[in-house]
């Protein structure tokens, strides 16, 4: 196949694709607005947070696969490539360990205060009164949104510091999802509000879209207790910003966060966030899956991907008609 990569690609995985007959264009440094330029004549394109909009899908006369190398595909117009004829699959679960490692480092540096302690070593301040004040997290509560890979993988790390598992769960998960949560005596609330309620600490682990688009909204942000924290290293879109803002500056409550609304597509820009800068928030720049392990195994789903299309067969298909087989 003729493979377009308009974004990063770990280069031992490219020449592995190169040497099995492919035509590989690595340009990871195209844009949303690059792609309808660059496009046409490939008949595979692979991304991982470029925009693909229907303008490149259109202009794509040669195109009959996107693979987005992670598990979201919020950034591709999948509706516009299922009216063409182009099959959109993703990876998913390849990066879960990789976000729940972040996901747990920083609810270890919320309790802590890691960052802070850091920035105030480095100016020469010593203020170990201050940073004496962690609760710690053996018995807290962590409320976690979504039990898919990365949700399960949070809950299973995180009960290995002894917090108390709480998970809101698809009615749709099946056998093996709930005899993990089985096995860590992980708790149901009903809703969540009463998620929120008892969360010392509520991460967030959906994915992004119409559907879940400010899930996290004013009503939820009340019902959080003071002290608490919010955890989001899956979608911006999943909060509502300005009404979390706003839960900053009156209840108490804090939040660690790795995706951030008009965040930049590049790897390096200005960036003035008010949720960032808030001094309640620590934040990291979207770094969840970016661990070289993840990035190799996400390579790896990209290239089965292209392995079983180029057979015949589609997997993994985001956007397949709903009464396709």
């Amino acid at each position: 196949m003729k493979i377009l990569f308009a974004d990063v690609f770990p280069p031992p995985r490219l020449e592995r694709l190169r040497g099995e007959g492919h035509e590989c264009r690595y340009a990871p440094a195209l844009t949303g607005d690059d792609l309808p330029g660059a496009v046409p004549g490939f008949e595979a394109l692979v991304v991982r947070s470029t925009r693909v909009g229907a303008a490149a899908l259109e202009a794509g006369d040669s195109l009959k696969l996107v693979v987005r190398a992670g598990a979201g595909t919020n950034t591709i117009d999948t509706g516009r490539a299922r009216e063409l004829g182009i099959d959109v699959c993703n990876v998913p679960g390849a990066n879960a360990l990789a976000v729940a490692e972040l996901t747990l480092g920083l609810i270890i540096s919320a309790d802590r205060r890691i960052p802070d302690n850091v920035a105030d070593l480095r100016s020469g301040a010593w203020n170990k009164k201050r940073y004496s004040r962690a609760r710690g997290l053996f018995g807290r509560s962590l409320g976690v949104v979504g039990a898919g890979a990365i949700g399960l993988a949070v809950a299973e790390r995180a009960a290995a510091f002894g917090m108390r598992i709480l998970v809101l769960a698809s009615p749709r998960r099946g056998g093996a999802a709930r005899a993990r949560l089985a096995a860590l005596r992980a708790t149901e609330p009903p809703s969540l509000g009463e998620l929120a309620e008892k969360s010392d600490f509520l991460t967030l682990h959906v994915p992004g879209g119409a559907q879940t688009a400010g899930l996290v909204n004013r009503d939820i942000l009340a019902r959080m207790r003071p002290g608490a924290v919010l955890v989001n290293t899956s979608r911006a879109d999943l909060i509502d910003e300005p009404a979390l803002i706003e839960a900053l500056d009156t209840q108490g409550i804090r939040a660690v966060v790795d995706v951030f609304d008009g965040e930049p597509a590049s790897g390096e820009a200005r960036f003035d966030s008010p949720l960032a800068r808030h001094p309640h928030v620590y934040g990291t720049h979207h770094i969840g899956a970016s661990t070289e392990q993840a990035q190799l195994a996400v390579a790896d789903g990209v290239a089965s991907v292209i392995a079983a299309f180029v057979d015949g067969k589609v997997i993994n298909c985001v956007n397949a008609a709903p009464n396709a087989a």
